[in-house]
């Protein structure tokens, strides 16, 4: 009943001029870096167009809400609106002035400065976030741990939380731990390690993570009563930069890594498949290996993608051949932090027995001997039947040649291109030129196209181009 009696006070007793206009206004214009702050206009008139608004300040409208009144002033009624728009500033910024349309016409609101401090942690402060990492220079691709700790005095009572992980470009993120939660007196620490490695060169900047807390608050209505309510507050982490330095000797890896070949059988059946397991341990960017499948003349090979396993690296490889060959020692190149050298380590050599493999044929050029010798007047028409025909061709070649020059636009008949659906000509045609990676692309495609049924298509604009570019005809 109380209430009701301020409602008529407010309709009937309090004197207003009737007009149409918006003001603008924040419920706090200095506020800490992760505060929420209340954007309201306050809306008077008839017929009012609401603006859309969903970003202020650069900044996303994270809730909007509205309220209306009905005012009577000398016995006519004029309507008032307040629209709120809750966002959080992650800097100090001025809210531009916003038009909108009253009665017809358009009012603009007065701009709003709002001044955002850096919130300040202290040992006692109710939340805190820390991001530190175990290194601050590393080289690219090797390997560092990035420890994020969430700290909660036990006595803050929190409605709900979201989390909001830093932004890691530039980095491989290889593993991120489950959080552990340990007691620290009055504080409760979770921490959250990743591991991570450096793609590229150069200064790499870790944002800030965030942590959303949601606690209970009492607000005053517009009535001045008390209401439960829940406000949002964000706890921003530190800043963290890290140097990633380049890899002497334009070696791509760096780590500490060891590898093996494993195959189940050294004979095989002519055009059976041989498998080959290679197997990479070790701690480093193993994301930067690449296949590890070999050319060998006269034997078809297979490769299926690289798989990683936390710090395993595997790939399996298949050989089809119709005779004996070797399985070539597969090797990796990378920087050894411990030693700060360049290694080398490889596998050896396996050598395949193919049971009823097909002889080689060789190739052997055999003179007639049978040839008796003939006479002397035989030799000497036969040479001068040559001779006759030696100038016969250079006359006509001579004819040609002006016939050209002549008349050029006769001389162009259609040349016969290279037939790019005979994949065993176009893989003849290439592989002269298989240290190209474009080319390699195109052979491994042909290779599979001819040995496997699980046919793949062809790029025929590279391929067109490397034609062109090599000259192929």
């Amino acid at each position: 009943m109380k209430n009701l009696g301020k409602i008529f006070l407010i309709i009937f007793l309090i004197p207003h001029a009737i007009y149409a206009g918006v003001t603008a206004s924040v419920d706090s214009k200095n506020v800490q870096l992760g505060d929420m702050v209340t954007y309201s206009l306050d809306l008077s008139g008839e017929d009012i167009k609401r603006p859309n608004i969903y970003n202020i300040c650069g900044n996303d409208v994270i809730s909007t809400g509205s309220s209306t009144s009905i005012n009577v002033i000398n016995g006519k009624y004029q309507k008032s609106y307040v629209l709120s728009y809750k966002f959080m500033p992650k800097k100090s910024c001025t809210i531009k002035p916003i038009n909108v349309e009253i009665d017809g016409k358009t009012e603009t609101t007065q701009p709003v400065d709002i001044v955002v401090s850096k919130t300040v942690s202290t040992k006692d402060s109710d939340f805190s976030l820390t991001l530190s990492s175990d290194k601050k220079e590393v080289y690219v691709g090797e390997p560092f741990e990035l420890k994020l700790v969430f700290r909660q005095k036990n006595s803050a009572e929190a409605v709900d939380s979201k989390f909001i992980a830093p932004t890691l470009k530039g980095f491989w993120v290889k593993g991120e731990s489950k959080p552990v939660r340990v007691q620290d007196g009055a504080f409760t620490n979770t921490t959250i390690i990743y591991k991570m490695a450096p793609q590229r060169e150069g200064k790499l900047d870790i944002t800030s993570a965030q942590m959303k807390i949601a606690s209970r608050a009492n607000t005053r209505d517009s009535w001045g009563v008390f209401m439960p309510n829940i406000k949002w507050k964000s706890y921003f982490s530190n800043e963290l930069s890290i140097i990633a330095k380049p890899l002497p000797e334009n070696v791509k890896l760096v780590g500490d890594f060891t590898i093996q070949a494993k195959v189940n059988t050294t004979a095989v059946n002519a055009n059976e498949a041989l498998n080959v397991n290679i197997e990479v341990l070790g701690d480093g960017n193993l994301e930067d290996i690449k296949s590890f499948k070999p050319y060998i003349d006269g034997v078809s090979v297979f490769d299926e993608k690289i798989v990683i396993s936390g710090n395993q690296l595997t790939q399996k490889i298949a050989f089809v051949a119709d005779g004996d060959f070797t399985v070539p020692a597969f090797s990796l190149k990378y920087f050894d932090l411990k030693t700060k050298s360049v290694k080398i380590i490889s596998t050896k050599e396996i050598k395949i027995k193919v049971n009823n493999a097909k002889p080689k044929q060789e190739l052997n050029i055999k003179r007639d001997e049978t040839q008796k010798p003939r006479e002397v007047k035989e030799i000497v028409k036969k040479e001068f039947d040559i001779l006759m025909l030696s100038v016969v061709f250079a006359l006509g070649l001579a004819c040609g040649i002006i016939i050209m020059l002549l008349k050029p636009a006769r001389l162009f008949s259609k040349e016969k291109k290279l037939n790019l659906k005979d994949h065993r000509m176009l893989l003849v045609k290439l592989l002269p030129f298989k240290e190209d990676e474009e080319v390699k692309k195109i052979v491994d495609i042909l290779e599979n196209n001819i040995y496997s049924k699980d046919k793949k298509a062809i790029d025929k604009k590279v391929l067109k181009e490397i034609i062109k570019k090599y000259e192929i005809t």
